[in-house]
């Protein structure tokens, strides 16, 4: 399974430099100097890039790689999904850690066991991370902090939900 920890957003500079939204708490081991990762470009085909070099710059993250030499190569990348396998993760050693792609899918339900919904996806927001939920209503964004969402169990498959007052009502 891949994980995204970036996306391209644009060209920097003439040299084939790219500008990357990071989406990742580890931005100086996955961007490091000879890291290889895959690139899902915006027509869907995927593409090993090699880090060369990367620096932040105005809040973002300026990436160059190894195959990318020129600005009109680096054009073409804009949109790009920048991935790793899960595969090359450290396993995490705090207990209230955890990647995106073991929440994923996790069955969301309240303290009494009622179950809400599905976590689709994880958002990393500037006001902290959001947990999508897949409800037979639509999508609900239920805050991923511990008064909210005081369990996590990875193993049994669910997280457990405490949200307050009109949350998770419907509109």
């Amino acid at each position: 399974m891949d994980v995204v920890v970036g996306r391209v957003a644009k060209a920097h500079g003439i040299h084939g430099e790219l500008a990357v939204d990071v989406r990742t708490d580890s931005p100086d081991e996955r961007f490091a100097a000879g890291s290889a990762l895959v690139g899902k470009l915006r027509d869907g085909t995927r593409r090993t890039l090699t880090v060369a070099a990367a620096r932040n710059h105005s809040g973002r993250l300026l990436v160059r790689f190894e195959e990318v030499l020129t600005r009109d190569v680096a054009e073409t990348l804009r949109g790009t999904l920048l991935f790793v396998s899960t595969d090359d993760l450290p396993p995490t050693d705090d207990p209230d850690e955890f990647y995106d792609h073991e929440l994923e899918g996790l069955r969301a339900e309240l303290l009494d066991g009622t179950v809400v919904g599905t976590v689709l996806e994880v958002v990393h927001g500037p006001a902290g991370e959001l947990l999508v939920l897949k409800r037979d209503s639509g999508e609900a964004l239920v805050p991923f902090v511990k008064q909210i969402v005081p369990t996590v169990d990875v193993p049994g498959g669910r997280v457990v939900l405490d949200p307050p007052e009109g949350l998770l009502d419907a509109d």
